[in-house]
């Protein structure tokens, strides 16, 4: 917690009024009317602190460190990608024929039919060496012979692993000597990175044991984020039986880390094809509607025992037909909290939320990212696909992320392209009727859901060179990291930027 400080002359986004903002005890005391004036040359804006509320926080630290595949266009790309890194760890003595070579994001969805993955190919480039890959969205692995032995998992010619079984054999990927001060190194840089984006807090979704992780980590000093930790369905017994429900403190953060929600992971993703839809995935034989993940019946139950214990769920739904029955669910058991993703409704279902009290957390530039890969696989939906205004409209919270590292954390990025509805100013929006105005955007990425400071709020703010509320161009509005002055958690400075 910073000393006591007044931050003086400053804007709220929409504004030309300055205020002056007083914190003390790590929370806003005042905000009142500046006596000052300044010229528009030396403005400063103040917004609050930005969220993700959805993160696999391990997984996007380790992209900072890891192979990165996003930009390859087909498997042969990925594989000189991976020959190019191999030979670099090689040449540098890094290379340890022992451990995992992990590579992450790439993107087979998009390939070609004739561009796929293939366990001979992978084989070829990677050897004895064991390599691990994990697509995009993290619901398939692309892994050489040597890592299927050393990971215990078939494959067949794709060399591809999906689904529960690839969330399984990645949480093995991390072992190794030197594994934990190489993470911790990274997960400080991913924190230093956060804030200079003017991130203030995360909901980590890890699939891990996410609370005495956190604990640890926090009393190791990683105190730079808000942290909410998931806890998922198989660990969810544990985690009654040791006392804990969602909003409890960390024990050693210092206010800053609490217990989230139940997460648990209902269908697929669209990218995998493998999300529980009412109609066929066309263009795809044999004939598929994608899967469940849990029975209708385990859904509830997991849900049931959330709610009697004192917990919020936060339950993947992708599908429309998966979205229907997690809404049939918690409309059972009374479940509060979020339905993570929401990226196809039906629209019967879209008021469903709001009804039910539940948020919808979103990650727009998933949006982005998939536009042609709904036209290939989604081409007869049953439901609206990213029906972001549709919700608001309809009176739903939207909470919006990243699902980092399936998007980039980063909130900017998700409001330019809930706002805009595309990356470049060249291409169409996608869907222009469900982009959402630039205060629900930002207010959505907020923890207070709103674009200005009150007294009593948390001293968790962020003080930009422009403002954002007048940027008219998707690439203008991804730059705004560049326009980070500072970042303030709990009334001490995150991030600074340098003079």
């Amino acid at each position: 917690m910073g000393e006591p400080c007044v931050i003086e002359n400053v804007c709220f986004v929409g504004s030309d009024k300055p205020v002056d903002i007083a914190v003390g005890h790590g929370r806003i005391a005042s905000v009142r009317p500046s006596e000052r004036t300044t010229d528009a040359a030396s403005k400063i804006w103040v917004i609050p602190g930005l969220w993700d509320c959805h993160t696999h926080f391990t997984q996007w630290s380790y992209t900072l460190g890891r192979l990165d595949l996003i930009d390859a266009r087909s498997a042969s790309e990925a594989l000189d990608m991976l020959r190019r890194h191999l030979e670099e760890r090689r040449e540098s003595g890094a290379l340890d024929p022992n451990q995992y070579v992990v590579g992450m994001r790439f993107r087979h969805s998009l390939w070609s039919d004739d561009a796929q993955p293939t366990l001979a190919a992978i084989d070829a480039v990677a050897g004895d060496q064991p390599v691990a890959l994990s697509s995009a969205d993290m619901h398939c692995g692309w892994v050489n012979s040597a890592a299927a032995r050393k990971l215990g998992v078939d494959v067949d010619e794709s060399g591809l692993v999906g689904e529960l079984e690839w969330f399984d054999a990645y949480c093995k990927l991390d072992k190794g000597p030197g594994a934990a001060n190489e993470l911790m190194h990274l997960l400080r840089n991913a924190e230093r990175d956060a804030a200079s984006k003017g991130v203030v807090g995360v909901r980590d979704y890890e699939m891990a044991e996410n609370i005495d992780t956190w604990i640890s980590r926090f009393s190791q000093g990683l105190d730079g984020l808000r942290v909410e930790a998931g806890i998922y369905p198989e660990r969810l017994r544990q985690a009654i039986d040791d006392g804990w429900h969602t909003g409890d403190e960390l024990p050693g953060s210092h206010g800053l880390g609490h217990v989230g929600a139940m997460k648990m992971i209902s269908d697929g993703s669209l990218n995998t094809r493998s999300s529980y839809c009412s109609m066929p995935y066309s263009g795809i034989r044999p004939e598929t509607y994608g899967i469940l993940s849990y029975a209708p019946e385990q859904i509830e139950s997991y849900m049931r025992l959330a709610v009697e214990h004192g917990f919020d769920i936060a339950c993947h739904a992708i599908g429309d037909e998966a979205n229907t029955i997690v809404l049939d669910c918690a409309e059972r058991t009374h479940a509060h909290g979020s339905i993570e993703h929401a990226q196809m409704l039906k629209e019967c279902d879209i008021p469903r939320l709001a009804q039910l009290g539940l948020a919808a957390s979103i990650q727009p530039q998933h949006a982005m990212d998939d536009r042609d890969v709904i036209a290939r696989f989604w081409g007869t939906p049953a439901g609206i696909p990213y029906a972001f205004n549709s919700l608001h409209k309809a009176g739903t919270k939207l909470l919006m992320g990243s699902d980092a590292p399936v998007a980039p954390l980063d909130p900017w990025m998700a409001i330019s392209a809930a706002v805009f509805g595309t990356e470049s100013s060249d291409r169409e929006p996608f869907q222009p009727e469900q982009c959402l105005d630039f205060e629900t955007a930002l207010a959505s990425s907020t923890a207070v859901g709103r674009v200005a400071l009150r007294d009593a709020d948390a001293a968790d703010l962020v003080l930009l060179d422009c403002d954002p509320s007048i940027i008219d161009s998707p690439e203008a509005m991804r730059a705004m990291p560049e326009h980070v002055l500072g970042t303030m958690l709990a009334g001490r400075w995150t991030y600074q930027q340098a003079e």
